[in-house]
């Protein structure tokens, strides 16, 4: 007997985990290929093309109303979808859709006792994790998902593998940090040897090397650093594993912190990585030699000079007569 074809998006969901996608980046394509199906009166998207692409993302710009980086992140989804899944080369790159206007924005950043301020009203492993990336520049992703074997406290440094555009780098590991998170990873252990006692412990371990090391997904090394509070049983291997600390959850306690300590900005997880950028750069440091570029994982120097923005006054840094 014939097997049936998986479905469309069950296929979508395989190619996002054989490329080692975060799990909200699934969620999000998912999201933006159900619209665009459903915009299209259900047709299937092999039976669709550039033009029915070009419709879709003018609507989102003319009738959505939605910002450039919205609609970029529903293209993106698409190319997936058609590049990796159903493997039709479109003529993408000259679409003629309205496009969403772009406008140029400034990161938001907290002054070194704003920073403090927000931390001091956290506590536990969240507290833990806002000082990790506000002394390392990770991002969020980068942060829930790291793990025992990334961490190297001789070298004081951190290991970002896969970071944005599947690129690894180095990053510093604050020496106030080292007691703390030692302690922080006893703690990690004890829970690691309870999850094996009971028949889990288990963990998800990128790149087929599951099917490769058998007993390598029980291993304290691959643990995570920050893992969630729950165990969850996978749906496709019955296998029960203690996945990471969802971001939300870290979100919302910075949210949560900035309220409390009345910081008259708006203050998310990603502030903690613009305002490490810019305090690297007022300590002196030269973007142009690229270590800010470096330690953020940036492919253009010109991602990082955004930040000397920042720091200039008015008009450049010129001063005003009247001043």
């Amino acid at each position: 007997m014939t097997p049936q074809p998986k479905r469309l998006l069950d296929q979508v969901r395989d190619a996002i985990h054989l490329k080692h996608y975060a799990h909200s980046t699934q969620q999000t394509y998912i999201y933006w290929i159900k619209r665009y199906i459903f915009f299209h009166d259900k047709r299937h998207p092999k039976d669709m093309g550039a033009a029915e692409i070009e419709k879709f993302l003018s609507h989102l710009a003319t009738t959505g109303q939605v910002s450039a980086s919205t609609q970029n992140q529903a293209l993106s989804s698409l190319l997936f979808l058609y590049k990796y899944v159903l493997q039709k080369d479109l003529p993408m790159l000259s679409l003629p859709a309205v496009r969403a206007k772009e406008g140029k924005r400034l990161p938001n950043v907290l002054t070194k006792e704003d920073v403090q301020k927000v931390i001091a009203q956290m506590s536990g492993m969240c507290a833990l994790m806002a000082k990790l990336l506000y002394g390392s520049g990770m991002r969020l992703n980068e942060c829930v998902q790291l793990r025992v074997k990334d961490i190297d406290f001789e070298q004081r440094q951190i290991m970002i593998h896969d970071g944005k555009g599947e690129q690894d780098r180095v990053t510093i590991l604050p020496d106030s940090l080292i007691s703390l998170l030692k302690d922080h990873l006893e703690w990690r252990k004890k829970v690691h040897q309870k999850d094996l006692a009971r028949g889990s412990g288990f963990v998800y371990l990128p790149y087929a090397l599951e099917r490769k090391y058998p007993n390598a997904n029980k291993e304290w090394i691959w643990q995570y650093v920050f893992p969630s509070a729950q165990l969850t049983k996978d749906s496709k291997t019955n296998i029960t594993r203690r996945w990471y600390m969802s971001d939300s959850t870290l979100q919302k306690a910075v949210r949560d912190a900035a309220l409390m300590a009345k910081i008259d900005k708006r203050v998310g997880c990603h502030t903690f990585r613009h305002s490490f950028a810019t305090h690297l750069l007022q300590n002196g440091y030269d973007t142009l030699r690229g270590t800010v570029q470096e330690l953020l994982g940036h492919k253009d120097v010109k991602t990082t000079m955004i930040y000397t923005h920042v720091l200039n006054r008015g008009g450049l840094a010129v001063r005003s007569p009247l001043d």
